[in-house]
């Protein structure tokens, strides 16, 4: 358990954990390396500080009630740092370009460094955070009474008598004292405070997730168990189904949106302590993902408590109490801790943003006017009066906070009273953007603007919190007259803070255009209109100048009065260095000086201020001047053209320039200068010496230590360029430097790396030139080799695959041969008999084998390129007649017309491989026909003649022209319509490309095909036959007595041919092998009729025993050559010796017409 001692006990640690933290950032600020590692990150943690109690407790209990709605006021600075970052960066960038110390610096610089805009808003700012000082001390008052009034025990009854909130206030005001108050100089970096504003930002996100993650899975079983539970619950339905008007959803999205700009801590902690561009980028991505990430488990702990409590209580401290509930201390502490540190960085962060308002635009304005003017008294050191001031400052703003914490209403919450204090915020809203685009906005426009909106908002919104009056309908009867079509702002659903809000800002614009309207803008206005709205002043006004009696020494004593001698002597010193020559204290000041110093002055006071303090110091020194801000307003004019004129002339050169002092201090520079360098931001600032850069350079690994003394050497050699190696010559940089006639020195710095690289590239060129050629040279031979190599390994592969094919072709079709033979035999035998069917459709199946493994191996040859083309000229109708005996009873069978078209033309092509192409487009074109007809003509165009086959069958589709002509590849109509697998087309493309003929395609699903095939014509020539159609078996004419020699290798074929032939009635020998031959030729026996021989015959040739036996009994002998060779070696061979060539298997049928050709040739010679 936790007592209330215990609670104070934390929170007092944890206010020594953040004295500590500060302490320690102070210190490592002190190391330039130091304090640059980590600070993007640091900066980007420290916007963070937007997230105050009102994040922490304020949004849950926001969404317990009204949803969603709590995430409104988060899409404002989402967008601004990302889609409206561009803004925020010309906003620092004006800022530090003219030493700007707060928001109401910046805005009364813009309208002329008017004192009184910028009172007022300074104003506007006090009166907004006062309700938001309180709501921190709301949430930290409530958290601590939760958790005593929880455990009721270990803290007596004396915690009546302790005001926490005062002691809390007055704690948070000396943290601001020490850590916020050290120097004058209010644009110098906060280092220890915004260190230790980024660790809140860390616990505070870190102990909320916490909580939540506790809620959703330690409390609850996920969060699907969770949003079941919230499901039944009615407290939790009436929250999430709660709709918030879109009026009101676009009122937080504006507001938020000024406030992350606008708030005194948000536009210190982002413009004041920004350094560089590049922590605003981090910022840009790192800040939204923070807002995200904090506001994860808003909803899921809101849900939480609604369920857990059952919607009583205060909604606000669900965070805290649902640890206390679930009897958890330590998350309890941790919780708190969160909350505490979510109150506390705002509150000392806003603390020392509004002390340096009121002391630089409230306090010093009254105080110059009423003594220095009254009594002319002459200067005094005044530093430590401005400390006090905004010490006594900071304090004054936390006990206003702690007072409207005890006066106002104590029921509203805390959502509701950080509204009020955006809504004030958003009075200088018109100022500043209108400030930004409008160049005759001027200072009575501002003032009017902002009073007028100020006034309406404290009417309708201020004081009804304070509970003196309510005001709450008279806004939207207002807008209900103003816009009358405008129902979301008027009437009685209207939403008492949306149309206060819009009332306030209608009047707030309205009275800044009609006042800066009401009169032209003065000079000043003019000349800050132009740096603010980015335009260069005119030429003619840009260096007029008034000499006065002011002196050096005089400008001195006024800087000095606010930044103390030693500051001001620096200062001043930095300037002569730029200048290249010293100033006499006696002499008269140029507007070059009195520029500077108003300068100088406004980062302690404020440009306001400044001004005035310079105004009244001529006045005084000078009582005749006229006009003594026209000297200034002169001094402004002249400056600000002549830097903007230098800095775009060195802006624009690609090399870098910098000009150091006669003791080696940098006085000016350009942009480039430190990117050739790589130098970091803190480089770039007026003193910085060269000898400091240099060790940069080598701390950074840029160069080595031992290098140091030589590189200092050669950039202050004013005699011949010096050459800059950097990071081990990734980069060279050339240094030419040139004494100055005012003592001290300029130098370019030129990036010579390419140069540098390509000279030692050409000179490396030059001296390997020979070696890379001989290199190259064996390379190419080398590679040449290795391609000879591979393309004679590619050729012999292919030949062996070409042989393969030919080996496995020849070993398949052996026994397949046998096969067929024996079931020929058997079909003739049997007859009529019941086994007839059974043997004929095993010879049937045989005869589909035998037709695959032919077009397989066609194929093969026909890759592998073993089928050599024989172009010689083919008579077409021979052709012709061919096609038409072979598929005629084939179309027979399925009732169709084939139809071949008589010709007299000859091409030229190969005979048989133009039969096969012309054999597989007619057998096609009868499968897949169902109807009709199939035609096979020949067209002549010019010297082409063109095959064509038509059928009227199911068509092919465009889509699918190509896949048809793969093997294998079926179309699904197809595959129903006929038997087949898909090799036909393959073939004819495979043969088409083999004897060069193109083939076309045209087809209609549904319609018919039409194939084409190109072939050129032979002129005047008679042309060959494509082969001989089968000659008839005649049946009535046995072969009886015809003596054949049948010879092979193979005893199975051996045994089936003397079946076979036998039943014919043929007288059959049998040998099988050469040497069979000879025993057979010296045996005294009747010569054989004919003689049918396999090729390959193990230690010869078929064609060899032909050779031999046609030696022994006859040249005449007729010979059959069966074999499964393919190749057209094999077939020229047997065409020379005049040898018939038949392939295995063979076809009985055309075995048995070659016999009885045979066997009528012998009976007519007999006869």
């Amino acid at each position: 358990m936790l007592s209330g001692w215990t609670i104070f006990a934390a929170a007092f640690a944890y206010l020594l954990l953040l004295f500590a933290v500060a302490t320690y950032g102070d210190r490592r600020s002190r190391t330039p390396d130091a304090a640059s590692r980590g600070r993007p990150m640091v900066y980007a943690m420290s916007l963070a500080i937007y997230c105050t109690s009102w994040t922490y407790f304020g949004g849950v209990g926001l969404a317990s009630a009204q949803g969603l709605e709590f995430f409104g006021i988060y899409i404002g600075p989402i967008l601004m740092f990302t889609l409206g970052l561009p803004l925020i960066r010309r906003i620092v960038s004006l800022a530090k370009s003219e030493r700007l110390t707060s928001i109401a610096d910046f805005v009364g610089a813009r309208y002329g460094k008017s004192p009184g805009v910028a009172a007022i808003v300074a104003l506007i700012a006090l009166i907004g955070a006062v309700p938001y000082i309180a709501l921190q001390l709301k949430a930290v008052s409530s958290s601590v009474k939760v958790v005593v009034d929880f455990y009721e025990y270990g803290f007596g009854e004396s915690h009546a008598f302790i005001d926490l909130p005062l002691i809390v206030s007055l704690c948070l005001a000396c943290f601001a004292v020490v850590f916020g108050t050290r120097h004058t100089d209010a644009t110098e970096h906060q280092d220890g405070l915004i260190l230790a504003i980024s660790m809140e930002s860390v616990v505070k996100l870190l102990a909320f997730a916490t909580v939540g993650i506790y809620v959703v899975y330690f409390m609850f079983d996920g969060l699907g168990d969770l949003w079941l539970r919230a499901a039944e619950n009615e407290h939790v339905t009436a929250a999430l189904t709660h709709e918030t008007p879109i009026a009101r959803w676009l009122l937080l999205v504006v507001l938020s949106a000024f406030a992350i700009v606008m708030l005194p801590r948000q536009f210190h902690v982002t413009v004041v302590e920004n350094r560089t561009d590049g922590e605003l980028r981090t910022a840009g991505l790192l800040f939204p993902l923070y807002l995200l990430a904090i506001n994860l488990f808003v909803l899921p702990v809101a849900i939480g408590g609604l369920i857990a409590f059952q919607g009583l209580g205060d909604s606000d401290l669900y965070v805290l109490a649902l640890p206390l509930a679930q009897g958890q201390p330590l998350l309890t502490l941790i919780s708190f801790i969160g909350g505490f540190s979510a109150a506390t960085a705002m509150v000392i962060v806003e603390c020392v943003a509004l002390s340096i308002m009121i002391s630089n635009d409230i306090v010093i304005p009254v105080v110059l006017r009423r003594n220095l003017i009254g009594r002319g008294e002459p200067h005094e050191d005044l530093t430590r009066t401005l400390l006090l001031i905004r010490r006594f400052a900071i304090f004054f703003v936390l006990l206003l906070g702690y007072a409207y914490y005890r006066f106002s209403t104590s029921s509203a919450g805390l959502a509701s009273i950080g509204l009020l204090a955006f809504a004030a915020i958003a009075q200088i809203a018109p100022a500043l953007l209108g400030g930004l685009v409008w160049r005759q906005a001027n200072a009575r426009g501002a003032i009017a603007g902002m009073v007028s909106g100020l006034l309406v908002w404290g009417y309708l919104l201020f004081l009804p919190s304070l509970g003196v009056s309510d005001n709450s309908g008279i806004a939207s009867t207002v807008l209900g007259f103003l816009l009358p079509g405008a129902t979301i702002l008027s009437g009685e659903q209207a939403d008492p803070l949306v149309a206060a809000s819009v009332l306030s800002l209608m009047v707030n614009v309205s009275a800044f255009v009609i006042g800066s309207l009401s009169r032209s803008t003065t000079n000043i206005e003019r000349l800050q209109a132009n740096i603010f709205i980015r335009t260069r002043p005119q030429l003619e006004r840009a260096f007029r100048g008034s000499k006065t009696k002011v002196t050096v020494r005089d400008l001195k004593n006024a800087v000095s009065t606010y930044l103390g001698e030693e500051r001001t002597e620096r200062s001043f010193h930095t300037y002569e260095r730029q200048l290249g020559r010293w100033l006499e204290d006696s002499a008269p000041a140029d507007i070059a000086l009195v520029h500077f110093s108003e300068q100088v002055l406004g980062s302690a006071i404020g440009s306001s201020s400044a001004r005035l303090v310079l105004s009244l110091t001529l006045q005084r020194i000078d009582e005749t001047a006229a006009d003594t801000s026209w000297l200034l307003d002169q001094a402004s004019e002249a400056l600000q053209y002549n830097q903007g004129m230098l800095q775009t002339a060195l802006g624009q050169m690609d090399q870098g320039i910098a000009v150091f002092d006669s003791s080696g201090n940098l006085t000016v520079w350009n942009r480039r200068f430190r990117e050739l360098l790589d130098l970091p931001e803190q480089v770039g600032q007026v003193g910085f010496a060269l000898s400091e850069m240099i060790d940069i350079l080598v701390a950074e690994g840029h160069i080595a230590a031992s290098e140091r003394r030589a590189i200092l050497d050669g950039v202050m050699n004013f005699d011949q360029p010096f050459q800059l190696v950097l990071s081990g010559g990734r980069r060279i940089v050339e240094v030419l430097s040139n004494a100055m006639p005012a003592r001290g020195f300029v130098a370019t710095f030129t990036d010579i790396t390419e140069r540098v690289e390509a000279d030692r590239a050409l000179k490396l060129a030059n001296e390997t030139l020979e070696l890379r050629v001989a290199e190259r040279t064996a390379e190419l031979t080398r590679v040449n080799k290795e391609l000879a190599e591979a393309r004679a390994a590619a050729e012999e592969a292919n030949l062996g695959k070409t042989r393969f094919f030919a080996a496995a072709g020849h070993d398949i079709l052996q026994p397949l041969n046998a096969a067929r033979l024996y079931s020929s035999s058997l079909v003739e035998r049997l007859g009529d008999t019941d086994n007839h069917m059974l043997v004929r459709n095993i010879d049937s199946s045989l005869e589909s084998v035998e037709t695959i493994l032919g077009a397989v191996l066609d194929i093969s040859r026909l890759d592998t390129g073993a089928m050599k083309p024989r172009m010689q000229a083919v008579r077409l109708d021979e052709l012709f007649k061919r096609i038409e005996t072979d598929f005629a009873p084939m179309a027979r069978a399925k009732d169709l017309s084939l139809k071949v078209v008589s010709t007299s033309l000859a091409v030229r092509s190969d005979p048989n491989l133009l039969r096969r192409l012309v054999q597989n487009l007619v057998s096609n074109a009868i499968k897949y026909t169902n109807s009709g007809k199939v035609l096979v003509g020949v067209r002549r165009q010019g010297g082409s003649a063109f095959i064509q086959v038509l059928d009227t069958g199911i068509g092919i589709p465009p889509s699918k022209f190509r896949t048809v002509f793969k093997e294998f590849a079926r179309l699904d109509e197809g595959a129903r319509n006929a038997p087949g697998l898909g090799l036909g087309l393959s073939i004819v493309d495979r043969i088409s490309r083999v004897l060069g003929h193109a083939v076309d395609l045209q087809s209609v699903p549904g319609r018919g095909t039409s194939f084409k095939v190109r072939v050129p014509v032979e002129a005047g020539a008679s042309g060959k036959k494509a082969v001989a159609p089968n000659e008839a078996v005649p049946v009535a004419e046995p072969l009886r007595g015809l003596r054949v020699l049948c010879i092979d290798n193979e005893p199975a074929i051996l045994e089936g041919m003397r079946v076979l032939l036998s039943g014919w009635g043929c007288e059959v020998v049998t040998a099988d092998s050469l040497p069979a031959v000879e025993a057979l030729i010296s045996t005294p026996v009747d010569p054989p009729h004919a003689v049918i021989a396999d090729y390959h015959l193990g230690e010869g040739t078929g064609i060899d025993a032909i050779d031999r036996l046609r030696k022994a009994f006859g040249a005449e002998l007729p010979g059959l050559l069966v074999t499964a060779d393919r190749s057209a070696e094999v077939r020229a061979l047997s065409e020379s010796r005049d040898i018939v060539l038949q392939n295995k298997p063979v076809r009985p049928a055309s075995m048995r017409a070659w016999l009885t050709r045979l066997a009528s040739l012998e009976k007519a010679a007999a006869e």
